[in-house]
């Protein structure tokens, strides 16, 4: 893989891991949807993967002020010209979506033209997941993962609550989370399929010692190539780790305090993913025929987000979900529109009434009553 600037955020973070040595999965980048079909045939022949994924690489995305994460288009699983060639043109019209303008459009950025699309072997994970090199709730040096079985798509989407691991300098003291990781989403013969994952599995760290000691040691050289923290996607198969993507973590530290801390019982906790503290009615929400019944100031309260949900993030004054990790999307988002967030609080849809005044506090990973 080649990338220059010209071919996008995404690609030419990956073109500089890959010409340093880091394990990157091959690949071309298109940098315009009227590619001829006979040239992306010939790129597809080159690649030894029965199968594909297609990813915006957009020439604002993945920069130091705006991650665009999940706002733009992913195809995972593509096989053959026909289907690459679909992927490659609803990548790049991703760029046109409500939701990636409304994105822009509150982090001040102008609106983008078709994006350049990098098509690479999709890794078929037996686990996958992402990395950030510095706590993005604190900014303290730690390496943060967030992993579980199966294809990344399950961590990066909110999904399923994955296993956290934080280890921290400098002896590399390792504090582990084992997430539920109820489902897993693999690549197989009939497309991608969604399944269960088996009871000993979910209770069960997905990563032995030795990988967490290569995740981090390839995150760290991640962080030296580029200078700066970096928000890492990866994925194991065979006992090999592959990196997905490397981008700059666009949101770090604490943002000043709204009070002290509350003595109210906690309704339900999770994962404190976005730093500071909320306070407003609690907007029960489960699905897209809902977002209307959302008013400025209202705690988003869902079972989980994808992209579709992030016109919400400029309304809310918080967001609560029962599935998720803290370096899911809805997790990045948040802390890049500077609101609270707590994900993972199981139940929450059920412990929380909708329209009862609540606080949230991304600090601590709590939804309390009231607003003290």
């Amino acid at each position: 893989m080649n990338a220059g600037p010209a071919c996008g955020g995404k690609a030419h973070g990956l073109a500089v891991l890959l010409r340093a040595g880091l394990p990157v999965p091959d690949g071309f980048v298109v940098t315009g949807p009227d590619v001829d079909r006979r040239m992306v045939a010939e790129h597809l022949r080159r690649l030894r993967g029965r199968a594909v994924a297609v990813r915006s690489s957009g020439l604002a995305e993945d920069s130091a002020t705006a991650s665009f994460a999940g706002q733009l288009h992913t195809v995972l699983g593509s096989r053959g010209l026909d289907e690459v060639m679909a992927a490659i043109r609803a990548c790049a019209a991703s760029s046109y979506t409500d939701r990636a303008r409304d994105y822009r459009a509150h982090l001040g950025l102008d609106d983008e033209p078709a994006v350049p699309v990098l098509v690479q072997e999709l890794v078929e994970a037996d686990q996958a997941g992402v990395l950030f090199t510095r706590d993005p709730r604190t900014g303290a040096d730690a390496v943060v993962i967030n992993a579980s079985w199966g294809l990344g798509e399950s961590v990066v989407s909110g999904v399923v609550v994955p296993d956290e691991v934080v280890v921290t300098p400098p002896a590399d003291t390792v504090r582990l989370t084992v997430g539920s990781k109820q489902t897993r989403l693999d690549l197989r013969e009939d497309g991608l399929v969604r399944s269960p994952v088996p009871e000993p599995d979910r209770t069960r760290g997905c990563l032995t010692p030795g990988e967490v000691r290569r995740l981090v040691a390839l995150g760290r050289r991640c962080e030296d190539l580029f200078g700066r923290p970096q928000d890492v996607e990866w994925a194991a198969r065979d006992d090999r780790i592959w990196l997905l993507q490397a981008r700059p973590i666009t949101a770090l530290g604490v943002p000043a305090d709204v009070g002290g801390p509350s003595s109210a019982r906690a309704l339900v906790t999770g994962v404190p993913s976005s730093p500071g503290r909320a306070r407003g009615p609690a907007r029960v929400v489960r699905s897209v025929g809902e977002f209307a019944r959302v008013r400025p100031g209202d705690v988003l309260v869902c079972r989980t987000t994808d992209p579709a949900w992030t016109p919400l993030f400029r309304l809310a004054a918080a967001v609560v979900t029962e599935s998720g990790g803290v370096l899911s999307h809805a997790a990045i988002v948040a802390r890049e529109f500077g609101i609270p967030a707590v994900v993972g609080a199981h139940e929450a849809m059920s412990s929380v009434t909708d329209g009862a005044p609540v606080t949230v506090d991304g600090t601590v990973g709590t939804v309390t009553g009231g607003c003290p």
